[in-house]
């Protein structure tokens, strides 16, 4: 083809798009901070009897000044109340989804797999394309994906799903038995806590299921305390047990209320204490996989 052809197939972008600026210092420029939040009104929604098969979105984004829904500039959460005998289709504009299951027994169905779980599970599903959640009778799951990531770029996920990501199941019954060796390691001051990570083979080395997210089952003996520490991802928590547990972020206390999720910021100073008389449960989940994988996880114990 000619270089003649070839020119007159473009047209010249014009010279109006070019922005210049020049700050004496580009990094007092900042979004708006990311918030403690706890969700307690979104939580009890999600367990209300009289609550229809729908999505609750656990939604910051006037708090974090996005045109998008988010829960941290990255993540998104949502509960998933699906009624007894129906179901719930979604397609998420992310790399994946990670759903736990709070309450009921159910099967879910996309990318030409199936899911059959039960409350104490966790599944995955890449994003890009349908999947439909059923109950046999009202559950309720915790949902997390990277949807204000992928709209921050504005970026689509791949038709068809992501390459790495698969539908995946982690039980229950084998994460109990994770635990029951987890809980018998010896005490360590290098220890951040004791924490089952939740992995796939396909984003070996890391242990993540996607590739921007890390997803931890974690625990603490009554009476327990977790150190402070801080990294630089922010941190969505479920509290699965929390009775008698309570939170230290920064100089704030924050008692945790099973069910219910809360927002650790990133880079904040925090830690974790079990008062109660129970094993502390839940799920964190955490946008650190892109630190990690850009060496800038930032942990440290004060």
């Amino acid at each position: 083809m000619s270089s003649t052809l070839t020119n007159a197939m473009h047209t010249d972008a014009p010279d109006t798009r070019a922005r210049f600026y020049d700050p004496e210092n580009f990094f007092t420029f900042q979004w708006p901070a990311v918030p403690r939040r706890q969700f307690l009104a979104e939580r009890d929604e999600a367990f209300a009897t009289a609550t229809a098969t729908s999505e609750i979105l656990l939604d910051i984004s006037e708090a974090l000044g996005t045109t998008y829904p988010a829960t941290t500039p990255l993540l998104l959460a949502r509960y998933l109340r699906v009624r007894s005998g129906e179901k719930i289709t979604v397609t998420r504009r992310a790399s994946a989804e990670v759903l736990y299951v709070l309450r009921g027994h159910g099967r879910s169905a996309g990318f030409g797999e199936a899911i059959n779980w039960v409350a104490g599970d966790a599944l995955c599903f890449p994003g890009g394309d349908k999947v439909v959640h059923s109950a046999t009778d009202d559950a309720v799951l915790f949902s997390v994906c990277n949807e204000p990531l992928l709209t921050f770029e504005d970026l689509e996920p791949p038709r068809g799903g992501h390459a790495r990501v698969l539908p995946t199941h982690w039980r229950k019954s084998e994460m109990d038995i994770q635990f029951e060796k987890i809980v018998k390691r010896p005490d360590s001051e290098q220890a951040t806590g004791r924490a089952l990570q939740l992995a796939t083979a396909a984003m070996a080395p890391t242990a993540q299921p996607i590739p921007s997210m890390n997803v931890a089952m974690n625990t603490l003996e009554p009476g327990g305390d977790q150190r402070p520490h801080r990294h630089n991802g922010a941190a969505i928590t479920l509290a699965i047990e929390g009775k008698g547990i309570h939170s230290m972020i920064e100089d704030e206390r924050i008692d945790w209320s099973t069910g219910a999720a809360q927002i650790t910021p990133a880079t904040a100073l925090h830690s974790h204490h079990n008062r109660g008389d129970r094993r502390m449960e839940s799920l964190v989940v955490q946008d650190e996989g892109l630190h990690f994988y850009t060496r800038t996880p930032g942990f440290s114990w004060d």
